[in-house]
């Protein structure tokens, strides 16, 4: 135990937020002397111990940590790592292809750390949601507590400056509960993003062929349609020359009848030839 561990019994301790939750009174350290635990006097709550990592000292004042926040923390920072490890990993192989069969080993194990860090943010997920909806629960109690002095002080059953010291402790709660619920949200949002990252990393392309098949596709559909339109009649009127106007009307005269000669008999022949003698 060093000198800087033996100055922590004693202090207050106090959340992130500057709210007071106790006074340390003493520790429990592992047989190599380094702290485990620290005990910490709650009042009514009455002796916690609280993991010594969670404990960051301050000047006069201890701070303490939620186990959520160290624990998000951690998991953001090595799933950080090893994704960008795999992009790394990913550009070796495509500047080199002989090093394939020696990336795959490499990209197993990663791949494998991705899985376990899976099953870590799941519980993680849940303790963030836990700790969400115990932090909604308290702000609606100090709400109804706030709510419930300004009552009492318009019934005349408080003082104005009893109220006031009430009004002054809740809004301080409650601007605590919100950061809190606040900074939960947004560690979730990172996991979220983190996440959608590794699946744009983890995802195999598409293969050309079937980019190929799809713009073939295309290309089909397209000309079936161009088939389909047939051409639309012209609406324009159709101006004729007068050298075409004259021959679409003899073109349309009937043709006159052909003059047919009567046929004469041998008699006729020789009775003309004996008049004209």
């Amino acid at each position: 135990m060093t000198h800087d561990d033996i100055d922590i019994i004693g202090k207050n301790v106090k959340d992130m937020y500057g709210t007071f939750m106790g006074k340390v009174i003493g520790t429990i350290t592992d047989i190599d002397g380094s702290i485990q635990s620290v005990g910490v006097d709650c009042g009514a709550q009455g002796l916690q111990q609280i993991a010594y990592e969670q404990l960051v000292v301050q000047g006069s004042v201890v701070i303490f940590i939620p186990k959520w926040r160290l624990d998000s923390q951690r998991l953001l920072r090595e799933k950080q790592l090893t994704l960008r490890r795999l992009k790394a990993l990913i550009d070796i192989v495509s500047e080199n292809d002989d090093m394939k069969e020696d990336a795959e080993i490499i990209h197993e194990k990663y791949k494998s750390k991705l899985e376990s860090l899976d099953e870590l943010e799941n519980k993680i997920k849940s303790k963030l949601d836990a700790r969400q909806a115990a932090l909604e629960e308290q702000l609606k109690s100090t709400k109804m507590l706030l709510f419930d002095a300004k009552v009492q002080y318009k019934s005349n059953e408080i003082s104005e400056t009893t109220f006031e010291t009430v009004k002054s402790c809740a809004t301080e709660l409650i601007e605590h509960v919100t950061h809190e619920s606040a900074e939960i949200s947004n560690v979730k949002r990172r996991i979220a993003d983190l996440d959608a990252e590794v699946i744009t990393v983890t995802t195999p392309p598409k293969k050309e062929i079937q980019e190929s098949a799809v713009s073939y596709l295309g290309n089909s559909e397209q000309e079936q349609l161009v088939q389909s339109i047939l051409p639309e009649a012209p609406t324009d009127p159709v101006i004729h020359s007068e050298a075409t106007r004259a021959d679409e009307t003899e073109s349309h005269l009937p043709t006159p009848p052909k003059e047919v000669k009567k046929e004469t008999s041998h008699y006729d022949d020789w009775l003309g030839r004996m008049e004209a003698s």
